[in-house]
């Protein structure tokens, strides 16, 4: 990163701590399940990144909102923050991000599978079909094994001169 960019984020983040402390207390510390995930995920796409941190805030989101209705203090805030069943919410959604990414791709993998294997399988009726049709001959043309074509072999030979 750059020193522009560290700079101003360090700027930002102080003054978001001196206007709205009990928010920025209860970001930082119900977020802590996204941010490891932002810090361990190494792909492109930072999809657990993603997932993980959508759910968090799911979490998290209705307990800001009621430290913003009602009492926005650092006591308020520590008491939602202490409180077992909060956390439990909290950290349940992260917990639920991780289990929807590491149980989703290979549920998506099978799926793909099994829709290869039934297409696979319509390609192999309609080929019986066409052989049916057509006859053996057109599974010779389709291997290249035409009497017509050239083979490797004859490739060598040089035609005579006239």
């Amino acid at each position: 990163m750059s020193f522009r960019v560290m700079f101003w984020g360090l700027i930002i983040v102080t003054l978001l701590i001196m206007v709205a402390l009990p928010t920025v207390m209860m970001i930082g510390f119900g977020m802590l399940p996204a941010i490891v995930a932002g810090i361990i995920d190494r792909t492109e796409e930072k999809s657990a990144t993603i997932c993980v941190g959508g759910l968090n805030f799911c979490g998290l989101f209705p307990y800001l909102l009621e430290l913003w209705i009602q009492d926005n203090s650092l006591s308020e805030a520590t008491g939602l923050l202490t409180d077992v069943f909060v956390l439990a919410v909290i950290y349940g959604g992260a917990c639920m991000g991780w289990l929807l990414y590491l149980s989703l791709p290979p549920v998506i993998a099978s799926f793909i599978q099994v829709m290869s294997q039934r297409r696979l399988q319509q390609l192999r009726s309609t080929q019986k079909e066409l052989i049916k049709e057509w006859g053996d001959e057109f599974i010779m043309d389709a291997d290249l094994g035409d009497p017509m074509m050239p083979s490797d072999d004859d490739s060598d030979a040089v035609p005579a001169a006239a």
